[in-house]
């Protein structure tokens, strides 16, 4: 695809619920912000985070870490604190069910967008162009169900009482049509750049990388265009990028893995496990030479000549049966060392 991914056909239905979920997130959303207050639309967005780890949890058995849930908490609460103001959050019941289920179909897209990715081996613009052409029939469907359209408006009848409150009656300047395009591309960057982060990452990493978003937002607005920033909205912002430092730092440190300890090796058990199968070398490769005869004395003795360099062996008491290993061990190595000797001292 004009060399930007390779092609990758896949079945529609491998992709369908990922394209169904997409849809309910875009639609839901929009209508939680309708009929909501903004206070409780922002708290259903916050609650997406801890909404990802139990759905985690429920389908693919991950149970997060203690310190991990307790930094979402943290960046939850902080968010919560920086955005939420009105005093009133539900005002209808109907609201109530629309954010929650806002909330559940956000963090089932979420969640597939990245499972989707290694199940069927696909990368996120092989997943987008695959799935997106079912998303817009879905969504063009539902168009007239949800959208004031005005047909009426196209004979010319009802023009002047709805005019410019329908999608057919409204007129579409040239700047009109460029905002459209401009928000159309940069829907579709935000959608890519949704893949790409949760395919790297998790769907949980996704959503603290949002509220950094939105941390950035709010200390953006006080910064350069003269936003107040209250007491509350300081401590707010300053919780979260609290929480999203500690989120990031227990991030990184889990995924560098720890190097296993050296396993040390007792010389002399090493003795009596070579002397059942004829072995002459230590458990790392190094070949080792003794002249015990046997004796107490000279197992002490070929147990310090087969350490190796560097090594140390840990002393323990030599009992009888190692006394034995050690003798029929180095036994047949005397045998051949000791006509050896009385041929060169003649």
């Amino acid at each position: 695809m004009a060399g930007m991914f390779s092609h990758k056909s896949l079945r529609a239905r491998q992709v369908a619920p990922l394209a169904f979920a997409y849809v309910g997130y875009i639609v839901l959303c929009n209508l939680s912000l309708k009929v909501n207050t903004v206070g409780f639309y922002q708290v259903m967005k916050i609650a997406v985070a801890p909404t990802v780890m139990l759905l985690d949890l429920i389908f693919f058995g991950n149970v997060p870490a203690p310190k991990v849930v307790a930094s979402v908490v943290l960046v939850c609460l902080g968010i919560g604190i920086a955005t939420v103001t009105d005093s009133k959050l539900i005002s209808n019941l109907s609201g109530l069910f629309v954010g929650l289920a806002a909330t559940l179909v956000t963090a089932l897209y979420q969640m597939w967008a990245g499972s989707k990715q290694k199940e069927l081996q696909a990368s996120s613009m092989q997943l987008l162009h695959q799935y997106t052409p079912q998303a817009a029939i879905i969504l063009g469907c539902l168009i007239p169900l949800m959208e004031p359209v005005g047909w009426a408006s196209l004979t010319g009848s009802a023009a002047a009482a709805d005019a410019g409150k329908t999608i057919f009656s409204y007129h579409y300047t040239p700047a009109a049509v460029a905002a459209i395009v401009v928000s159309a591309l940069l829907g579709l960057l935000v959608s890519l750049s949704t893949f790409l982060v949760i395919g790297c990452t998790s769907s949980l990493t996704y959503n603290v990388v949002g509220h950094l978003k939105t941390v950035i937002i709010l200390t953006g607005g006080c910064l350069f265009f003269g936003d107040e920033m209250p007491p509350k909205k300081l401590l707010g912002v300053s919780v979260a990028m609290a929480g999203i430092i500690w989120y990031t730092q227990l991030k990184i440190s889990g995924s560098t893995p720890a190097k296993p300890a050296a396993k040390a090796v007792d010389p002399l058990q090493q003795v009596v496990s070579d002397s059942s199968n004829g072995s002459s070398s230590s458990g790392n490769g190094t070949k080792f030479h003794s002249s015990s005869d046997g004796t107490e004395a000279g197992v002490k003795a070929s147990a310090n000549l087969m350490t190796p360099s560097g090594g140390t062996a840990k002393p323990r008491t030599i009992t009888t049966a190692d006394k034995a290993a050690a003798a029929l061990y180095y036994k047949p190595a005397a045998s051949a060392f000791m006509p050896a000797m009385h041929r060169a001292n003649r």
